[in-house]
């Protein structure tokens, strides 16, 4: 079951950016970077990275992203995490279209192995101003696969089950060198109902060209768990993108 849902997900990481249409003068790509080292009573390292590419043409919206995180304080890392995800737009109009989303979620200190979910369903772009303006929502449903770091009270480490996909995202134009963010999800497990929720709230200005400074509060909640781990993180992030 690992390999067959693992290999589901890597081809959906891959698969929008492989069939978007041969025009690709449509493609837009972000590379972000924030690094924060301090030394004397705590020696501590953060690094947050991220690169996210959107090819938006007539008939298809292509995005993915690939985001690691890693903390260490005092020779001791406090946090690890790898994440991608992929998401491809079938659009039966300039509003309406169809989603197929796949995601994989290396977290060290989360209580899984990993996590992985593949989704799809209707999603419309409810409201537009100008170019940068907008609000998506959308609904779908899927699968959901996760390994636990240690056994369960059952004796099992895999967790599997049918779940519905809720998300909305919602960019505001602030000014021309100025942009709001707000990305809102969450994934219900259809027989456990165990809820996945995220959360990620950004604002972000231009500096020079193609140079912007990115501020993010992040938050993620989960109904349910693994044992000894918390319900909910929170990550607040300053970093640099480089626009291309």
């Amino acid at each position: 079951m690992r390999t067959s849902v693992s290999a589901v997900v890597v081809a959906l990481t891959v698969s929008p950016l492989a069939v978007a249409e041969t025009d690709t003068r449509n493609w837009e790509g972000e590379a972000e970077l924030g690094v924060l080292l301090t030394s004397g009573n705590t020696d501590e390292t953060n690094i947050n990275s991220r690169l996210g590419l959107l090819h938006d043409a007539t008939n298809w919206r292509n995005k993915g992203n690939l985001r690691t995180l890693f903390s260490e304080t005092d020779d001791t890392t406090t946090a690890e995490k790898y994440e991608a995800d992929a998401e491809t737009n079938y659009k039966f109009s300039d509003r309406q279209y169809w989603f197929l989303r796949g995601s994989y979620d290396d977290d060290r200190f989360s209580g899984f192995d990993y996590r992985s979910s593949v989704t799809s369903g209707y999603g419309n772009r409810v409201w537009t101003a100008g170019e940068r303006s907008f609000l998506d929502l959308s609904v779908g449903a899927g699968y959901r696969f996760a390994r636990l770091a240690e056994v369960n009270d059952d004796g099992e480490r895999d967790e599997d089950e049918a779940i519905a996909r809720l998300a909305g995202q919602f960019d505001y134009g602030l000014s021309d060198t100025a942009l709001f963010r707000q990305k809102l999800s969450t994934e219900i497990g259809l027989s456990e109902n165990d809820t996945i929720t995220e959360s990620e709230t950004s604002i972000q200005a231009s500096l020079m060209g193609n140079l912007s400074m990115k501020v993010a509060y992040l938050v993620t909640h989960l109904s349910d768990a693994p044992a000894g781990s918390a319900s909910t993180d929170t990550e607040t992030s300053l970093s640099l993108l480089y626009g291309f």
